[in-house]
């Protein structure tokens, strides 16, 4: 290679790299370059964020009860048609005591082995098989739930098992709009009180979010093999639904 031609090419990078010093770059506050890009420097949130419960005591008007069999026997054939024959007992006693056919749903059915550790044979010998059958039955007048219970045990037996009852509201349409304007009224009102209390004017809400929860669920009703139950009481109790609510106000400048 020549050394008029290396000349050349160290004139040029002499050029470039004078062309690059000589560049100055401006940004303005805002994050705004001379080439027209723009960077957003501020990622805080902005605005009156604030939350809001609201709460309404409900009176349950539905029970759910799940319920159903449990057989025991050396042969699945006998663990079957025993739990079967107690089955179709316990269903006629819903529908007798006015509980209907589309109020009444299968939860689970399983046929298992059941083993127990031999210390003699030193290994795993089966006892029989457990046929199990569980329905859950939606009982609208509450009132009756324990006279229900009381008939199930009686068609179905020591195979009865009710595993457990809960309390609702078949449709809480109505009870949730006023549980939502009372977190709605609770969540203004705090974004009022920041806003005289700091100085500033709300704007509109720009962002709304709710969650819905009421405890129902009551635990603890369980009817063992040879348990003999004369009358059940239940008591039902009320409910609170629950509304939790989030709002972000703008701030008016």
């Amino acid at each position: 290679m020549s050394k008029k031609y290396l000349l050349t090419i160290g004139l040029v990078l002499i050029i470039i790299s004078s062309g690059l010093v000589g560049c100055t770059c401006s940004s303005t506050s805002g994050g705004e370059l001379a080439s027209d890009l723009f960077i957003d420097t501020n990622s805080q949130q902005k605005g009156v964020w604030v939350n809001g419960h609201g709460e309404v005591i409900v009176a349950p008007d539905i029970t759910i009860l799940q319920l159903g069999v449990s057989a025991l026997r050396q042969s699945v054939a006998e663990a079957q048609t025993e739990a079967a024959e107690s089955m179709n007992k316990i269903m006629a006693a819903l529908q007798e005591n006015g509980v209907a056919d589309n109020d009444i749903q299968t939860q689970q059915f399983s046929i298992q082995q059941v083993t127990k550790w031999d210390s003699d044979k030193q290994d795993e010998v089966i006892v029989g098989y457990r046929v199990t059958n569980v329905v859950t039955a939606k009982i609208h007048e509450v009132a009756n739930t324990g006279s229900i219970i009381d008939a199930v045990i009686e068609a179905g037996g020591d195979l009865t098992r009710i595993n457990s009852i809960s309390f609702s509201i078949d449709d809480p349409t109505e009870y949730r709009k006023d549980a939502r304007d009372k977190a709605i009224a609770d969540a203004k009102s705090k974004a009022d009180q920041m806003a005289t209390l700091t100085g500033i004017t709300l704007g509109k809400p720009i962002y709304i979010s709710e969650s819905i929860s009421y405890p129902y669920r009551v635990e603890g009703i369980g009817i063992s093999e040879g348990a003999s139950v004369k009358e059940t009481p239940i008591s039902p109790g009320d409910l609170k639904l629950n509304i939790d609510v989030q709002i972000v106000y703008t701030i008016l400048e």
